[in-house]
């Protein structure tokens, strides 16, 4: 008989290499799956750590802000990261190595170049100021209250400005100058005619005068006189002028005298023949110029006679050509020899004025009485 076989009713058990087979690939999956999600957490996670380290700061260039993410970690990182370049003079709100953290601010002020002109220097400087008085200060430049500054101290610096200090001093003088007194003549019928008398001696006053000059640099640039005080006023001189008219003339000329009035005397050591003597002649004194003649010098007739002469120390005098007839010589006591070349409206009778180039010594001569005169004649007696 043939054997039959018979049929199996179910699948046989896995071998156990079939086993570990099935749970290497179904691990396998886990695993990868396990390491995808770990993947994803990690770029996650950096994510999140990269987003956590970027900062939001505000940055001011010259007055103008930016606000920016940044992920550097001090001052000196972020203006290289933005590729900010600062000048020599340029300043920053915080040091390079300062630290940033979220919302800090960082503030560059850019520097200008300005002219600056003071004390006879001129020099460029570079300044953040923003203002000229920023400047002034910062360049240590004392100001006074009288200084000009050019722009004022309160403009705007602007890049390229030149910025100009002018010393300004005032200064405030005196000057003293006399007040010359007036000579005040007053009639007097109770004094004879061709008389004077001082009733009250003249005294020059003073006044003051204040000028303030101005001074620019070191340079006069204006003078004001800004006060005029009279210190002391002029005290006149009062003359008393005799209008009283003598009963008697005492001397009249009425032509050349006889010869037998004439007669020899000893003048200055010579023998002379005289025509005439004059007893209490009195004298005065005159010179060339405006207060004796009225004339000044470059007018027309300055220092000419009436005799056509011209005036001359030493030998000139103005007589009343009644007594002494012009162009005579005549001896004066403690004078000399003078001849008669002018005549005066105040000099009548028995009056000579004796000319001198110094006004000083005419003021100072006066008026003298009591002189003696001899009168020679036209011609001058010689030493032989």
């Amino acid at each position: 008989m043939g054997v039959i076989p018979i049929e199996e009713t179910h699948d046989p058990r896995p071998t156990g290499k079939l086993f570990a087979l099935r749970w290497k690939h179904e691990h396998l999956r886990a695993a990868l799956l396990g390491a995808i999600l770990v993947f994803a957490i990690t770029i996650m996670f950096m994510s999140l750590l990269q987003k956590a380290a970027a900062k939001s700061i505000t940055i001011i260039d010259n007055g103008v802000a930016s606000v920016l993410e940044t992920k550097s970690s001090n001052v000196t990182g972020v203006l290289e990261e933005l590729d900010i370049i600062l000048g020599p003079y340029d300043r920053l709100s915080l040091l390079p190595t300062d630290p940033l953290k979220e919302g800090s601010q960082i503030v560059i002020d850019r520097a200008m170049g300005v002219t600056v002109k003071a004390d006879g220097k001129q020099e460029v400087t570079y300044t953040t100021a923003d203002t000229v008085e920023g400047v002034i200060n910062a360049l240590n430049i004392k100001l006074s209250g009288q200084d000009r500054i050019t722009p004022a101290l309160n403009s705007s610096l602007k890049e390229g400005m030149t910025v100009a200090v002018v010393r300004v001093r005032k200064e405030v003088t005196e000057t003293k100058y006399p007040i010359a007194f007036k000579i005040v003549e007053k009639k007097n019928d109770d004094l004879e005619s061709g008389k004077q008398k001082v009733v009250t001696s003249g005294k020059n006053g003073l006044v003051v005068f204040k000028t303030e000059r101005v001074y620019e640099d070191g340079k006069l640039v204006s003078q004001e006189m800004i006060e005029k005080t009279v210190a002391q006023p002029a005290v006149h001189k009062v003359v008393s002028v005799g209008t009283k008219k003598p009963e008697v003339v005492t001397l009249a000329y009425s032509g050349p005298p006889s010869s037998a009035e004439a007669r020899t005397v000893m003048l200055n050591g010579q023998s002379v023949k005289v025509k005439r003597m004059l007893n209490n002649v009195t004298l005065t004194a005159y010179h060339a110029g405006f207060a004796s003649t009225g004339k000044s010098k470059g007018d027309a007739g300055y220092g000419v006679t009436s005799s056509g002469a011209i005036v001359k120390e030493g030998r000139t005098i103005a007589v009343d050509p009644k007594v002494i007839p012009m162009g005579w010589w005549v001896y004066i006591e403690g004078i000399g020899f003078r001849r008669a070349e002018d005549t005066g409206g105040a000099i009548k009778g028995k009056k000579i004025d004796v000319y001198f180039d110094s006004e000083s010594y005419v003021n100072k001569f006066g008026l003298k009485r009591g002189y003696t005169v001899y009168v020679i004649g036209p011609v001058k007696p010689s030493a032989d």
